[in-house]
């Protein structure tokens, strides 16, 4: 049976992090993922996913200056020094955290530059997977759908597939994100079962709402067990936006049979 981490980026808004993991801890994942969590000290989210017997799994790597809507500078040109400065401080907050892998970010790129971005980001992938391998980190690649994020670097899964396959670091891996896979180009068994070798985590959402992942086009109940028979024994992300109140969509839980399976 697969097991679920909660993704905080999203659920509990209203509280703060460390409120967000006791949230967690109290619905019963076993595991917690975080977005961008570097205005909270490491050392409080190690307490506190300790306290809770709770697994961190990751981080993302800064977007960098959202002011001037930047989305991640892995594949920026140009900004090569900055990006890395990015990984650096992921990989220091994942050491003090005790997080297990961070998300870099592509970032928007213009199209006429996709090329030299390509070029740029496995370059800046080559270093910092080296220095993420030094911590025993792994690096995870997710495209993101084109209508979420217009312009972002990749959107297709195959894109960071062949990065990966071309960089040939073994802990570089794959974020299959179902949602954004759906949305962008479907055929979702197909592909968990093309890529789950390369799969270092899988995140789950409603679509097209992004919502609980009880409702849309996407049959969860036979999503999950295609992974379950597919060997994946990493954590299930659940990274979707709660329709109203965190604990009172967590119905979805029992509505797709996983009950007292699902909770610790």
């Amino acid at each position: 049976m697969p097991r679920f981490s909660a993704n905080l980026g999203f659920l509990w808004p209203e509280l703060d992090l460390i409120g967000r993991i006791e949230g967690a801890a109290a619905a019963g994942f076993g595991a917690v993922e975080l977005h961008w969590p570097y205005d909270v000290p490491a050392d409080d989210v190690r307490a506190a996913c300790t306290r809770h017997d709770l697994v961190l799994l990751g981080v993302n790597t800064d977007v960098g200056d959202a002011s001037r809507s930047e989305f991640g500078l892995g594949a920026v040109s140009g900004r090569e020094a900055d990006f890395q400065a990015l990984v650096d401080q992921s990989i220091a907050y994942c050491r003090d955290s005790g997080a297990r892998s961070i998300h870099a970010m592509a970032g928007v790129t213009a199209p006429d530059e996709r090329i030299a971005a390509r070029s740029t980001f496995l370059r800046n992938l080559e270093v910092a997977s080296k220095k993420a391998a030094r911590h025993d980190l792994t690096l995870l690649l997710e495209p993101i759908n084109p209508r979420d994020k217009p312009g972002y670097f990749y959107s297709r899964i195959g894109e960071a597939a062949e990065l990966i396959q071309e960089l040939g670091a073994t802990n570089v891996k794959l974020m299959f994100d179902v949602y954004h896979v759906s949305v962008t180009e479907g055929d979702v068994l197909k592909r968990l079962e093309r890529f789950m070798p390369m799969i270092g985590h899988i995140q789950i959402a409603a679509v097209p709402s992004r919502a609980e992942p009880d409702e849309g086009e996407i049959a969860y109940g036979r999503v999950l067990k295609a992974i379950d028979a597919l060997g994946y024994e990493g954590w299930i992300g659940c990274e979707y936006k709660p329709r109203a109140d965190t604990g009172a969509g967590l119905g979805w839980i029992d509505a797709l049979g996983l009950g007292a399976s699902f909770r610790r």
